[in-house]
């Protein structure tokens, strides 16, 4: 049996709009706040980021409690300064907009649609089609670690359907970490750098994506 979801009410989060206030006064107030921006931000939402992970792999729910409210604070903190521009945004926007967002992706869940077999390739083409992306490797950021990259055109070309010769015997999740310590001490004691010999190899794994969904396209001409 499913289990029902929990209840959902209307009522005000007052700790949510504190912090709001906090940093609309601090906005105005701190020197250091009044001068930031969203480019300026950018190192402390990475920073912010990685030290969630950390919290959710140590297990410590009050670390992980005091992270998330940092995380918080920088979605707050950029809709805040969003919310200045005439033509910007706030984080009512922000909600509205993920919140349609997740309806919309899960017709299953809030249309009554039958839950399809494939709910990651599912999730994937519609994203496709709602962001009219025409390839693969479209909205996949440049920034992501080569590892993080490869997984996601991995991923992504899988859910598509594009056809790519790619290793799918089974592995243990600490098998992958042994070989991958075992990889990186390997090319340490070469002079190689890990990172970059796999965003080279990543690369050349963009161009077969590529060559492979040219030639989808030309069989559908």
């Amino acid at each position: 049996m499913q289990s029902q979801p929990p209840e959902v009410t209307t009522a005000e989060h007052p700790e949510v709009a504190r912090l709001i206030e906090v940093m609309a006064t601090l906005r105005v107030k701190c020197p250091w706040d009044a001068e930031q921006t969203h480019r300026s931000l950018v190192q402390y939402l990475l920073e912010e980021a990685h030290e969630t992970v950390e919290a959710i792999e140590s297990g410590d729910q009050d670390h992980l409690r005091e992270e998330l409210g940092d995380l918080l604070l920088q979605v707050i903190f950029h809709a805040g300064i969003a919310a200045e521009r005439a033509d910007g945004f706030d984080l009512e926007d922000v909600a509205r907009g993920v919140a349609d967002k997740l309806i919309e992706r899960h017709p299953y869940v809030f249309a009554g649609h039958v839950v399809p077999a494939d709910l990651n390739g599912s999730w994937e083409q519609r994203k496709a089609v709602e962001k009219g992306r025409r390839s693969v490797l479209e909205g996949i950021p440049e920034q992501m670690s080569a590892m993080s990259r490869a997984n996601k055109i991995i991923s992504r070309s899988r859910s598509r359907q594009v056809h790519l010769v790619l290793d799918d015997a089974p592995i243990e999740a600490a098998e992958v970490g042994r070989a991958m310590l075992s990889l990186t001490a390997r090319a340490q004691a070469c002079g190689i750098d890990p990172e970059q010999a796999l965003r080279d190899a990543v690369r050349e794994l963009e161009r077969q994506v590529q060559a492979a969904e040219s030639d989808q396209t030309a069989r559908k001409t």
